[in-house]
């Protein structure tokens, strides 16, 4: 990766930053909960084991149980059952301080009193670390986040991007065996959001250390994580790798969550012939599964039934009314253009349906757009589909 903005030269791998000798700093989590004084439980059964260096991501919507499970690592929250260990050690009862953790908030948690410099070296200073060492350590830090020229100035002078990068900075320091973020990037604006997730992925490329972060934003969980945690109301939904549960989500929550515009998702049914054979009825239309799903399908023995159809709005495609493919009618409601391509907003049988379209593909009578009323027909490959359980929610396969 080239330089971003914001990131001096340097590399924290040759600095004193991370000089010291680390440990391996797996976590595990095994069968972690938290119960509340009101009997309300946040979290349920969390079960996880995470490598060292891992950069795991927690996402899911407000109230999952996501922070919670990080303040619970963190020490900050105690834990109603189960075990937590980080490098191998038990750290249910040992205070925050000892864990060897550092933790970048959502508000950025700088002292208002202090300058730049003396944020980043408090910590340090506490642990009576010599001056020279505290001096090197901090400069280089400010050095690759970009705010050498910010160490002599409060926090109120910097604006919210800056004061993140010093919270970042003041957590580098400190050589964490693991790197704590929660929500560091909702406070700020779009553009300079995408800026410093960047950033993120070039600073978690030059210092060696495991790290958990917590978001709301399933983009930033796709492009940060090496795995990812789905949660919802306090219930692990999936773990995988981005491409893992953008592919194969496991369920209706996580098929809809991931993926932005989400999946289409409509009312089929799932039939199987005497001869073995699967197709699915969506909007009066059967469409015969591919040859890969037929093989799932019939190694799983998986029996005909009602089901939710889920299909990504970039699966779909356009056809011709004549095409003798099965098709479905629709007209269009909203057309978004957004430049390289066009979100498309279209009812089909009362249902409502989002295409994503790449504009240079787009047949030459809709080069010039969509208007409301124009009347399209639109097919799928079914290998692209997913088919969900209507009672469970979980993808059949």
């Amino acid at each position: 990766m080239t330089g971003l903005p914001g990131m001096r030269g340097g590399s924290l791998e040759n600095s004193g930053a991370v000089k010291a000798k680390r440990s391996m700093a797996g976590l595990s989590l095994r069968n972690i909960k938290k119960v509340y004084d009101n009997k309300v439980t946040a979290v349920h059964d969390f079960n996880m084991e995470i490598a060292d260096k891992e950069f795991i991501v927690f996402v899911g919507p407000s109230g999952c149980g996501k922070s919670t499970t990080l303040r619970m690592v963190a020490g900050l929250e105690e834990i109603s059952g189960g075990e937590l260990y980080i490098d191998g050690r038990l750290v249910n009862d040992v205070a925050p301080k000892d864990r060897d953790i550092a933790m970048v908030f959502q508000n950025y948690a700088l002292y208002p009193h202090m300058t730049v410099y003396e944020n980043m070296a408090f910590a340090l200073k506490l642990r009576k670390t010599p001056k020279h060492e505290i001096d090197k350590k901090v400069r280089e830090a400010a050095e690759i986040l970009g705010i050498t020229e910010y160490l002599n100035r409060k926090p109120k002078a910097l604006s919210g991007g800056q004061r993140q990068r010093v919270a970042i900075g003041r957590a580098i320091v400190r050589e964490p065996k693991v790197f704590l973020m929660d929500e560091p990037l909702s406070n700020l604006d779009a553009k300079l959001r995408n800026q410093m997730r960047a950033e993120i992925i070039k600073l978690r490329q030059r210092i060696n250390t495991t790290f958990i972060y917590v978001t709301h934003d399933q983009t930033e969980a796709m492009t940060l994580g090496d795995r990812i945690v789905i949660m919802k109301d306090g219930l692990i939904q999936q773990i995988g790798t981005p491409q893992e549960v953008f592919n194969h989500p496991a369920n209706l929550f996580v098929a809809g969550f991931i993926g932005s515009p989400q999946m289409n998702i409509f009312d089929a049914e799932l039939k199987k012939d005497k001869a073995g054979k699967y197709t699915v009825v969506v909007n009066g239309v059967t469409l015969e599964l591919s040859p890969e799903k037929q093989e799932e399908f019939t190694e799983k023995e998986i029996p005909a039934q009602p089901v939710k159809l889920g299909i990504r709005p970039e699966h779909i495609t356009l056809c011709s009314k004549n095409t003798e493919a099965p098709h479905i009618k629709a007209t269009v409601d909203v057309s978004e253009m957004m430049g390289s391509s066009i979100h498309l907003h279209v009812n089909a049988d009362g249902k409502d349906v989002v295409l994503v379209l790449q504009t240079v593909d787009l047949p030459a009578e809709y080069r010039m757009g969509f208007t409301y009323g124009d009347e399209i027909y639109f097919t799928f490959n079914t290998n692209l589909i997913h088919l969900f359980n209507v009672e469970t929610t979980n993808n059949l396969i």
